[in-house]
């Protein structure tokens, strides 16, 4: 399965129904993911440009953007971004293949 890492941030309105109803979030989101077939790695509030961050494991990309589109509707979040983890042996794959690659830059043709 894919890794993915989500950074979110809730609107005002989220943060004070949950000042007023405190509830742990994470059981939510593994709720979610695992609708689609996935499992919750790990979920962290932060201080800085976003209020958390959650790693997650999804069968493919359909259904971690299926997940994304869920919450995002929600209307609870207002920036929602997911990025997909490569994983250090990919990498080191897809740097072979790299040189397979003949990239010209524009104007070099």
């Amino acid at each position: 399965m894919a890794l993915y890492l989500t950074k979110f941030s809730y609107t005002p309105e989220a943060w004070a129904r949950l000042i007023s109803h405190g509830e742990d979030r994470r059981k939510a989101a593994q709720t979610y993911i695992e609708a689609v077939g996935g499992k919750l790695n790990g979920f962290w509030y932060a201080f800085g440009c976003h209020d958390g961050y959650i790693v997650w494991e999804a069968p493919d990309n359909v259904a971690m953007t299926a997940v994304a589109i869920a919450i995002t509707a929600g209307g609870a979040v207002k920036d929602y971004e997911t990025t997909v983890l490569v994983t250090v042996d990919d990498t080191l794959e897809a740097l072979k293949k790299a040189a397979q690659v003949k990239y010209k830059p524009p104007g070099t043709a």
